[in-house]
């Protein structure tokens, strides 16, 4: 057992995934932040967290650079409540003060790699489609043909195909196939003009950098690409077919969104060193994921998954384990699971290897959907490299 993460992380690592087995323990972010501090020294210059990309940015204008105030960047630049943890305002306030004292090439990286949405519902495509169309036509009058704008209809009225962002919003057009608008005549003519824009932001990339900076060209990419993302995912949410089928292809959309935004991160922070990774466990597994949801069992790849098989990158793998917390009603575990085990060895938390369980060791069986804890499994355990285990949440202290 150990609480220095360089014990397993080897000087090849490129992306090393961090995963917490539920979202509502926030002792896993705050021995985050003590990790990114090794690691930091270790030569990592990067860390994206599972919150939506775009918003993100917001965080990193502040990281980088002391544009806006801690408490703004908290409210506007994370999504599914993510800003309200103490321990993500922390890595933010530290950050910052890391950055102040190093040059523009060292200074940290914050990034998101969600797309802008929850599993349940998603929002319009508006602002994100906006944002990119904003930037083609402020130059457009600088491209040097009309082939250059590649015939781009760019007058569009946004607003008449777009309708009520609410129609969008709303949980029954991600519930309820007969109720989403990803596959109107709408949606289907915005699909392929952000499909087009992408295109002509690509063809006049030469033109656009030079008028305004890569990074405002790679900021308009990004907004783009979430319009794109959520475009995809309403298209998905309109099939007509058996739901388990229907919510395991949202699932698998969003993952695949997640892994796209992963490959461009690391695009732009390979040449400046390795990137934490933070996330759920399910979405950082490289295995299939396998989620019980009402009467349904529904199944996809994940963003691990995706990103080992189209990545070259060395990737290592640390799965998230807890044995109690209960706050949220998650009690002892019983000594024959795979966490009873750890529950005897480790305290207050520590990371191990995988090689450490008996043959009888099992999964444990107590935890509840309302918990969102999914516990060590032989497929979770296969496809790690180690293990943080916490031993009980609550005795984890802020700094």
């Amino acid at each position: 057992m150990s609480q220095d993460i360089r014990d397993f992380v080897t000087s090849s690592c490129d992306l090393l995934a961090l995963g917490e087995p539920t979202h509502r323990e926030p002792a896993f972010a705050w021995v985050r932040n003590e990790l990114f501090v090794q690691l930091v020294e270790h030569g990592f210059r990067s860390i994206a967290l599972e919150t939506d990309r775009v918003a993100a940015l917001t965080v990193n204008d502040f990281v980088q650079e002391g544009i806006g105030t801690l408490d703004a960047v908290m409210t506007e630049g994370f999504s599914h409540g993510f800003g309200q943890l103490d321990a993500n305002r922390h890595l933010v306030a530290w950050m910052r003060e890391y950055n102040q004292n190093q040059p523009p090439t060292e200074r940290l990286t914050f990034h998101g790699f969600d797309a802008p949405m929850e599993t349940t519902s998603a929002p319009s495509p508006r602002r994100y489609l906006e944002h990119a169309r904003d930037y083609l036509t402020r130059d457009l009058a600088l491209a040097a043909d009309a082939d250059l704008a590649l015939a781009l209809d760019l007058d569009v009225d946004f607003a008449s195909l777009l309708g009520d962002d609410e129609r969008w919003s709303r949980q029954e057009a991600v519930w309820h196939a007969a109720m989403s608008v990803g596959a109107t005549p709408e949606a289907e003519k915005l699909r392929s003009l952000a499909d087009d824009m992408l295109t002509s932001l690509y063809a006049r990339a030469p033109q656009l950098i030079a008028s305004t900076s890569r990074a405002e060209w790679r900021r308009a990419k990004t907004h783009l690409t979430a319009g794109l993302g959520l475009l995809r995912y309403h298209k998905q949410a309109s099939q007509r077919i058996e739901e388990a089928a229907r919510i395991s292809s949202l699932g698998a959309t969003r993952d695949a969104l997640m892994a796209q935004n992963l490959l461009d991160i690391r695009a732009v922070e390979a040449h400046r060193g390795p990137t934490l990774l933070f996330a759920h466990n399910v979405h950082l597994q490289p295995t299939l994921i396998t989620m019980p949801m009402a009467d349904m069992v529904t199944n996809w790849y994940g963003a691990g998954d995706i990103m080992k098989s189209l990545s070259d990158e060395h990737h290592t793998f640390v799965a998230g384990s807890l044995g109690r917390n209960e706050t949220f009603g998650l009690r002892e575990p019983e000594p024959d699971t795979y966490e009873g085990f750890l529950q005897r060895r480790i305290t207050p938390w520590g990371l191990t290897t995988t090689t450490t369980f008996p043959s009888s060791a099992r999964t444990r069986t107590d935890p509840t959907p309302e918990q969102g804890y999914f516990p060590l499994d032989e497929a979770t355990l296969a496809g790690a490299d180690a293990i943080l285990h916490i031993n009980d949440g609550p005795t984890i202290t802020t700094p």
